[in-house]
């Protein structure tokens, strides 16, 4: 860890001195609550960043998101080319118009124009209380374009920051609001993210997406005790426009929905790493920095996403079987965890989910079959029929014996497995012996990993067309890595056994 041990904070902040009602309203929706993002910042009129990007993430993230417009902005793929700023007693009417009618959870800011929009939000903040508040000091775009003059960074620190649960400055923001200090080297990052929390937040993220001489994004989150290096690919795109309103309003998201702050910023950069490598490649306008897609679905060709072809037994290749307790014991959602293993190479998803109420787990499968139809990947529902009819899923699969009409036969437990209890094992032998028996495809599933996944493949036996998995891809920290290492061991070993 560059920024070494642990450092104790002496500095108490402002938000807990802040009186914050302990009890939520919920909201009238048959008594449940509805987690709720209020995003006070600048509109695009791109859509890439801002406003914009603040209501696409939050969508994308179940959500609802509320808006406070405290500018408009002219600009595009080429860069800014005016901004207009909203009056400050129109700022603090759109405050007063949301805030005492809906029970907001997280205020996320991001474009605060002026010293007065600064003051009205902080006042707003005083009379309506809310459980976080999330600061993403815009004062430079991902582009370069300044949208905050040094005017306000005096009422930032002294005012703002110390309200803010988390403030996510990007390097060159953090050096502004540090009075310059060069940023060059993770080192730098862990020091200013000290400096900044000595200001008075209760967490700091300092973004080195523009870290000089780095082959990750680096990212330094630190909660006054510990520092965190958080790290991820490194995505080649010129679609970089809004990530840091994204992660901001991500991070904001998971925290309405009751996530640790750690937590939430963990899946906020898993999410934006997620949605860069979907978009890398899309084309939107002729500027040099184009936005991405944060609900992953522009790639799907037709735009129906629909899959409308038969089922294919190539399909089967490689077979990510989900669970939600390896996604919650890794901070993130079942979307997510879909979306990294079909970007890595999944060829079919099979969603299991034991536990949880049919109304979630309908909205889970309807959420997932949005990200696999925008791939063209089929989704099964495992042993629900229900939920695969009401989502318009691919297919269910069935554990019962006997049932016609079947496309494919899982065959298993090939090796021993923690993911079923009392599952008996059948070794490779059992394996060759149901695929020459068997008339219809075969997927090997129990214990296969990247250490034995090639064996079971190279066998290269009659009807044998993949293997399944579940902690090999969801029991890991980074489902996309893992999920590319078994896809390319998978094609490897398969084309050695056909030139056997």
């Amino acid at each position: 860890m560059a920024c070494g041990g642990v450092i104790l904070s002496n500095s108490l902040s402002f938000y807990q001195k802040r009186i914050v009602m302990s009890s939520r309203v919920q909201e009238k929706n048959g008594g449940a609550s509805i987690p709720h993002v209020l995003s006070v910042a600048g509109s695009d009129s791109g859509a890439g960043a801002g406003i914009q990007a603040d209501l696409k993430t939050c969508a994308a993230r179940g959500v609802y998101c509320s808006t406070v417009i405290t500018a408009v902005t002219a600009q595009n793929t080429v860069g800014v080319q005016a901004v207009h700023a909203v009056p400050e007693d129109f700022v603090a009417q759109q405050l007063k118009s949301v805030l005492s009618d809906m029970q907001v959870d997280v205020v996320k800011s991001g474009m605060l124009p002026s010293v007065g929009v600064v003051k009205v939000l902080l006042q707003s903040l005083a009379e309506f209380s809310v459980r976080a508040l999330v600061v993403d000091p815009v004062m430079v775009s991902t582009s370069g374009d300044v949208l905050a003059g040094p005017s306000i960074l005096s009422t930032f620190r002294e005012e703002l920051l110390p309200m803010a649960d988390i403030v996510t400055p990007n390097i060159k923001e953090a050096s502004a609001l540090l009075g310059g200090i060069r940023l060059e080297t993770v080192a730098d990052m862990c020091t200013a993210a000290e400096l900044l929390h000595a200001l008075g937040p209760r967490n700091v993220l300092v973004k080195g997406g523009d870290l000089p001489g780095s082959l990750d994004a680096v990212d330094i989150f630190f909660n006054g005790e510990h520092f965190y290096e958080l790290r991820s690919s490194r995505i080649k795109t010129h679609n970089t426009h809004g990530t840091g309103c994204t992660l901001a309003s991500c991070i904001a998201a998971e925290l309405a929905k009751g996530s640790p702050m750690l937590t939430a910023v963990r899946v906020a950069k898993r999410y934006v790493e997620t949605a860069l490598e979907y978009s890398k490649d899309i084309l939107i306008g002729n500027g040099i920095q184009g936005p991405f897609d944060h609900l992953l679905r522009l790639k799907s060709g037709s735009h129906s996403f629909r899959r409308k072809d038969a089922f294919n037994p190539s399909d089967l290749f490689l077979y990510a079987v989900t669970d939600s307790g390896m996604n919650k014991k890794w901070g993130r959602s079942m979307v997510d965890a879909v979306a990294e293993a079909i970007q890595g190479g999944a060829t079919i998803v099979q969603l299991r989910e034991k536990d949880a109420e049919t109304r979630d787990f309908l909205e889970t499968a309807k959420s997932c079959l949005a990200v696999c139809r925008s791939h063209g990947v089929p989704l099964l529902i495992n042993d629900r029929i229900d939920v695969a009819l009401a989502s318009d899923a691919d297919g269910s699969k069935l554990s019962k014996h006997g049932i016609g009409g079947a496309d494919y036969i899982g065959c298993g437990g090939v090796y021993s497995t923690n993911t079923k209890a009392n599952n008996p094992t059948i070794g490779l032998d059992g394996l060759k012996t149901v695929c020459s028996a068997s008339k219809l495809p075969v997927v090997a599933i129990g214990g296969i990993n990247a250490s034995n996944a090639g064996t079971v493949m190279g066998m290269g036996v009659p009807n044998l067309k993949g293997v399944a998995v579940v902690s090999a891809l969801f029991d890991r920290e980074n489902v996309l890595a893992e999920t590319k290492k078994l896809h390319a061991l998978l094609m490897e070993a398969s084309s050695s056994s056909k030139m056997q």
